[in-house]
């Protein structure tokens, strides 16, 4: 009878055994080629699950009608008459769809989960300091000048620039990818989360302008 280990070298071979009448079917596929029955989730990566490459760029059209695909075959309607053990497939099922879906769909969970992939830790998983000068010189001027911005104007600006920069670090990020320099792409994905951080401030910091303007 083949035990876990036996089926998770056989996912990363592309096959695993039917629980159900036992014969070959691929790791990725949510039912049995040869019973039709429903399987439980494989060890497969992100990409892998909804049938992509793993590379940072992402067709995101495609990501997105593979997994409304995926979640429509396996909805819960589907298997309200099965027995509780194809319910519990289905679920977990789509439980392992939603973390693909949800990681890929994101630029900075993307990056990181990449930099795993390639076994790096990324910075930006870690709730901690970063300790690179320059980012924390370039995120306290950042922070500065939008406390000193007191108008409306000003501040629109900054969000401009911060929005600008977001950009250029998605497509510095894809050449980091490509060329796999890790290094590069763990510290852009570093400065992409605090960059994120600083255009939440920047909206907070409007709403709160427009809403002294209007009571003025």
């Amino acid at each position: 009878m083949p035990t876990q280990a036996d089926d998770t070298r056989a996912a990363r071979a592309g096959f695993v055994s039917c629980w159900s009448c036992k014969g070959p079917v691929a790791a990725q596929a949510l039912f049995c080629h040869t019973c039709g029955a429903i399987q439980p989730p494989t060890q497969l990566d992100h990409f892998r699950r909804l049938g992509l490459e793993p590379a940072f760029d992402v067709d995101l059209d495609v990501a997105e009608k593979r997994y409304l695909g995926f979640q429509r075959a396996i909805h819960p309607d589907r298997f309200a008459s099965k027995p509780a053990k194809e319910r519990a497939f289905a679920e977990a099922q789509a439980v392992a769809l939603n973390q693909a879906y949800e990681t890929l769909k994101d630029p900075l969970r993307r990056a990181a989960y990449l930099l795993k992939l390639n076994g790096i830790e990324a910075s930006v998983s870690r709730d901690e300091t970063v300790r690179d000068p320059e980012l924390l010189m370039e995120a306290m001027e950042a922070r500065e000048a939008l406390m000193e911005a007191t108008s409306l104007e000003k501040v629109e600006k900054l969000q401009a620039k911060a929005g600008a920069d977001a950009i250029a670090i998605l497509a510095d990020l894809s050449k980091a990818f490509a060329s796999d320099d890790l290094k590069a792409a763990n510290r852009l994905a570093t400065r992409l989360k605090y960059l994120r951080k600083y255009l939440d401030e920047t909206r907070a910091r409007r709403i709160a302008l427009e809403q002294a303007e209007g009571t003025a």
